[in-house]
């Protein structure tokens, strides 16, 4: 127990040593910031990224307070968002106009969403957006409903309530809440000395709404495209043509103008269309349903 206290106090003087340190980075002005940027993305310039990312950790630190929930060290929370601040600095494009903290937050929550699903994936956190949506935000619902960390679990009404807001069983809901409720003595914990402690809420509190929800749906749209993609490359290369230029184009050809390219008729195309439709929905289904054996 004595260990465990130690190795606790140990952890939480580094985590404000370090908060102590990236506080002495200068934040960067919109100006600075896209100076760096399009340095980085032109040269490679590695002290240009260097400062950017610098600059943006402070954001990690506030982002990785949100998931305080979900008993996982804060420090590994900190470090996936920090890998998830390198990889955005990568892929950002200082040319589209908008700021660079904007574009790194959507990368961070998804390297800190990845790690926590990964760690939960021993109590089997369901794959559907519905339970991922349940596991981020079940808190969020309790403490509306007036309900802390460390009071009793949801009543059958409230477990409900919640199945409904979220679209889930009144099982999932319960069988969930359990789960987290396992880590609620962790919640809310106290950094620093008896008398001058602080929570890790109160010295990072974000401004920012949590964007939990979007998150999974970007996720689930992006699991969506990519089976599309990979349907759509199983065709041959006319019902690519046709099902490209009728449905997927920004000007979207006719089926008289098709019939024409094609030297069919505009039945023709038509049927040609709707095969293709018919078949990318079919190699969807089979794929998911790969997927589905594999869980």
């Amino acid at each position: 127990m004595t260990k465990q206290k130690n190795l606790s106090k140990s952890t939480s003087g580094s985590l404000l040593h370090y908060i102590h340190e990236i506080q002495k980075f200068p934040l960067l002005t919109a100006e600075e910031e896209k100076t760096y940027a399009i340095r980085f993305a032109k040269t490679g310039d590695k002290e240009a990224a260097k400062m950017l990312i610098q600059s943006h950790l402070r954001l990690v630190v506030k982002m990785a307070s949100k998931y305080r929930n979900y008993g996982l060290p804060i420090t590994d929370l900190i470090a996936e968002g920090n890998l998830g601040l390198i990889h955005a600095t990568k892929k950002f494009d200082p040319h589209k106009g908008f700021r660079f903290s904007t574009y790194s937050m959507w990368w961070i929550r998804a390297f800190m969403q990845d790690h926590i699903l990964r760690s939960w994936s021993l109590v089997k956190i369901g794959t559907t957006a519905a339970q991922k949506k349940l596991f981020f935000n079940l808190h969020k619902i309790k403490k509306k409903l007036g309900i802390h960390s460390g009071e009793s679990a949801l009543n059958p009404s409230q477990i409900e309530h919640v199945a409904e807001i979220l679209n889930v069983s009144n099982k999932e809901v319960l069988e969930m809440d359990s789960r987290l409720s396992q880590s609620d003595s962790s919640l809310n914990k106290q950094i620093g000395e008896e008398g001058d402690s602080i929570e890790f809420v109160d010295l990072m509190e974000a401004n920012q709404e949590t964007q939990e929800e979007i998150a999974i749906k970007n996720q689930e749209k992006w699991q969506r495209e990519s089976l599309f993609h990979r349907a759509f490359e199983k065709l041959n290369e006319r019902e690519k043509d046709i099902l490209f230029k009728r449905q997927m184009s920004e000007d979207p050809l006719t089926l008289e103008e098709l019939s024409q390219i094609h030297k069919v008729s505009r039945e023709r195309i038509r049927q040609i269309e709707e095969a293709a439709i018919k078949k990318i929905r079919k190699l969807i289904s089979e794929e998911m349903a790969k997927g589905e054996e594999k869980k």
